[in-house]
C-alpha cells in the first residue's frame, strides 16, 4: 500500500501557486529599536522600513512563496519528486573587492541564468503529532506515510546532487552562509547591481524595490554579523524536472535555516540614530531558499526566496 501511495503521489499533477500581489509587505511588523539582546527576530535582509520607525517582514504578503512571477513551466515528476539538502564544491569566501565572487564561484558581471520563478512546495513547520496518535489512529498512519515519502524525496535529491555536482552537506552550508553574509552586506549598502549576481531575477526585483523604499526613509544603515553562526540547518529540498524522461534536466531548491547574532542601526540624513542599536546583539532566524540548475553550464547557487512562517 505504501508503494502504491508513493507512486500516486509522485505522479500527482503539480498545481503552481498564483502570482503574489504587488505589495510584498508582511502583515506583522516589529520595531528594532525596542528589541533586546537575545530576542529572536527576522534578519535585517528580511526587513523593510515602514513609516514610523517600524520594521516589517519582507518578501511577505499572504503567501509563503516570496518569489515574483510564475513562469509557464511544465514541471514533470518521474518516480521521485525529490527533496534534500546540499551542494557542490568547497566554498571560497566571497570578496567584495573582486566584485564578481559569490559563495566561492566566479560569476559574470551580468548573470543570465534562467530560473523556474517559483518555490516548489515551500517549507512549512510540521504540525506536531503525539506518538500514540501516530501509532494507533488512521490519521497517524497517514501522517507516518507522508513523512516516509518526504524522507524518500529528500534522499533521492541528495543522491542526485552527489552524482551530478558532488554533494557535501558541510561544504554547502559553509558556501550558503557566505552567500547569506554577502547578500546582507550588499543590501545594507544598497548595492543593487552587485546583488543581481546572487539573486534570481524575481528576487532581485523585489529586493531592489525594498531597498529604494528603505532609502526613502533612512539615509544609511549599519549592519554587522557576529560570526560564527549559532546554527545552520537544512530544512527541505525539492527537485523540479523539466523532462520526465531525463532527470538531469532539473533545478534543485534547498531551504536553509540560519540562526545568527546580528547588530543593526539606522540613521537619518543628520546621522542621527532613528532605529536599532549597534551595541546590542540580536538573535535572528532567517529561512532562505537556494536554487541551482543541474544542466546549465557554469551554474551556481543563488537565492530565490525567503520564507516567512
Amino acid at each position: 500500500r505504501l508503494g502504491q501511495s508513493l507512486i500516486r503521489r509522485l505522479h500527482r499533477p503539480l498545481h503552481l501557486p498564483p502570482a503574489p500581489p504587488t505589495d510584498h509587505h508582511a502583515a506583522v511588523s516589529r520595531s528594532l529599536a525596542l528589541i533586546h539582546a537575545n530576542t529572536s527576530v527576522r534578519g535585517f535582509a528580511s526587513l523593510a522600513y515602514n513609516g514610523g520607525g517600524v520594521i516589517s517582514g519582507k518578501f511577505g504578503g499572504p503567501s509563503h512563496v516570496h518569489t515574483a512571477q510564475i513562469l509557464e513551466l511544465a514541471v514533470h515528476l518521474n518516480h521521485a519528486r525529490p527533496m534534500s539538502s546540499g551542494a557542490g564544491a568547497a566554498p571560497k569566501p566571497p570578496s567584495l573587492s573582486e566584485g564578481v565572487s559569490f559563495g566561492g564561484y566566479k560569476v559574470a558581471l551580468k548573470a543570465d541564468m534562467p530560473s523556474p520563478g517559483f518555490v516548489f512546495e515551500p517549507y512549512r513547520v510540521p504540525e506536531p503529532i503525539p506518538f500514540w496518535k501516530r501509532l494507533f489512529t488512521p490519521s497517524g498512519w497517514s501522517r507516518t506515510k507522508e513523512d516516509a515519502i518526504l524522507q524518500f524525496m529528500n534522499a533521492f535529491t541528495v543522491s542526485k546532487l552527489r552524482k551530478k555536482i558532488g554533494y557535501n552537506k558541510k561544504q554547502f552550508q559553509e558556501q550558503a552562509f557566505n552567500i547569506y553574509k554577502e547578500v546582507n552586506k550588499l543590501i545594507a549598502r544598497g548595492d543593487i547591481p552587485s546583488l543581481q549576481k546572487a539573486l534570481t531575477d524575481d528576487m532581485h526585483s523585489t529586493v531592489k524595490n525594498e531597498i529604494r523604499k528603505r532609502q526613502s526613509k533612512w539615509k544609511s544603515v549599519h549592519w554587522e554579523l557576529v560570526e560564527p553562526a549559532v546554527s545552520i540547518r537544512t530544512l527541505k529540498a525539492r527537485m523540479i524536472t523539466l523532462d520526465k524522461n531525463d532527470l538531469n534536466k532539473a533545478y534543485v531548491q534547498l531551504t536553509l535555516e540560519f540562526i545568527t547574532k546580528q547588530k543593526f542601526e539606522a540613521y537619518n540624513s543628520k546621522r542621527e540614530v532613528v532605529s536599532g542599536d549597534k551595541s546590542k546583539e540580536v538573535l535572528v532566524k532567517d529561512i532562505w531558499v537556494f536554487e541551482r540548475s543541474l544542466f546549465h553550464p557554469g551554474a551556481y547557487w543563488r537565492v530565490c526566496a525567503r520564507i516567512t512562517l
